[in-house]
């Protein structure tokens, strides 16, 4: 991911991460918060576009979803105090050179959004919003300041950060600061359809609300490695560049995400966001307050999902699971003695190998797809030994694979 002004962030439709922070290549790319001369788009004067109208319709229908439960002039008020805006800089930028108004690629700052977890002082965000490039080689902000709702700006030292799950850990000496932490919820209670709330600095503007409905959930969203981010929120609550890092919430001002991608055509928001999901943020947080890293379990296969046609055309036995293509070259699925697929055959206009197996379970938990397999293996560890449950053409086995680390 490579840092993109707004300008050019709008050719094609793209997947963007929404702050700061990437390294170059082909794969989705962040959009930054311009500074105020090339922030959002605005409609023309006249048109049926008004932000305001849109805001307004948008509360009127999650409050009728929410059947009068979800309240955000309730929810701002009590959770906006523990919402932080992080300013990171890179190369020789000094803090008088940081955007007040979103990230100006050519300061050696960026801008995005954060959290309070505690009143220890720690500081949840994006790991894209205070490093720049991908993976383990990515290099960590020389500064990081952040921005609290009352107005204080304080250093904040990187614990660490987890390129897997775009996660951050910061720390701020909370010595004479009222810090106000925002609550986690559980990825069991979000529901498609339940209205939530996305706070933030989009665009540098700090404090923002926004509110919109869940659109879905278990999407695979892109990290900053190779290596997808399962389970994610999918949110129609404005998300822009410079919410990255920022809370997503239920009706009850739970964290139930951190907002981290935007996919648009513009730059900006159009009501496809995505929040990396809170057992995740939980996990890894719990790892980079230990020791500063992050570690996930390897299994080391590519898989599609099956449906109705598919499984009629290559006479699968089950309809349900994982269907292997590709098994890693001496990775623990390989070890275990799994069959990717061998022959190339066309259908619908896509390539399959056929003769794979299909897993249809990871030990008590079943495998409807193959985001359901990815999603299964990365609550393991490294090391952890897990049994499958396949179908290999009419013959049903378990096979025990011991996982690897990415």
């Amino acid at each position: 991911m490579s840092r993109i002004p707004l300008a050019t962030a709008g050719v094609g439709l793209a997947l963007l991460i929404s702050g700061c922070g990437g390294s170059d290549n082909d794969r989705e790319r962040p959009a930054l918060g311009g500074s105020s001369s090339s922030s959002a788009n605005r409609a023309e004067a006249g048109t049926q576009t008004a932000p305001t109208q849109t805001t307004t319709s948008r509360v009127e229908v999650v409050q009728a979803i929410g059947d009068g439960k979800f309240k955000p002039e309730a929810i701002y008020k009590t959770e906006a105090p523990g919402v932080v805006t992080v300013v990171s800089l890179f190369g020789q930028a000094g803090l008088d050179s940081a955007p007040s108004r979103g990230p100006d690629p050519g300061s050696g700052g960026g801008l995005g959004s954060g959290f309070v977890l505690n009143g220890s002082g720690e500081i949840a965000t994006n790991a894209h919003v205070v490093t720049q490039g991908e993976g383990r080689d990515a290099k960590r902000a020389r500064q990081v300041f952040v921005e609290l709702a009352d107005g204080n700006k304080v250093e904040a030292k990187i614990v660490g950060d987890d390129p897997d799950a775009d996660i951050a850990l910061l720390k701020i000496d909370p010595k004479g600061l009222d810090l106000h932490p925002l609550p986690l919820g559980k990825d069991s209670d979000i529901k498609v359809g339940s209205p939530v709330a996305a706070l933030g600095s989009p665009f540098g503007e700090r404090q923002s609300l926004s509110v919109g409905v869940v659109s879905a959930l278990d999407r695979s969203i892109a990290s900053l490695t190779n290596f997808q981010i399962s389970g994610a929120v999918q949110t129609d609550a404005a998300i822009n560049p410079g919410n990255s890092g920022g809370p997503l919430l239920n009706a009850d001002g739970k964290v139930i995400g951190i907002n981290q991608q935007i996919k648009t055509n513009s730059g900006g928001g159009e009501g496809v966001g995505f929040a990396v999901p809170v057992d995740l943020v939980g996990r890894s947080l719990a790892q980079l307050r230990e020791d500063g890293t992050a570690d996930y379990a390897y299994l080391g296969v590519s898989s599609v999902e099956l449906y109705p046609q598919l499984v009629e055309e290559f006479d699968l036995a089950v309809s349900k699971g994982a269907w292997l293509q590709e098994i890693s070259p001496g990775g623990p699925a390989q070890r275990a003695k799994l069959k990717g697929g061998g022959d190339t055959r066309t259908f619908q206009g896509r390539p399959f190998k056929t003769g794979g197996d299909v897993v249809t379970g990871v030990e008590e938990t079943p495998i409807d797809d193959a985001d359901d397999l990815s999603k299964a293996i990365s609550l393991y560890k490294p090391g952890d030994k897990v049994t499958l449950k396949i179908q290999r053409a009419d013959e049903v086995r378990d096979v025990q694979v011991t996982l690897a680390e990415r």
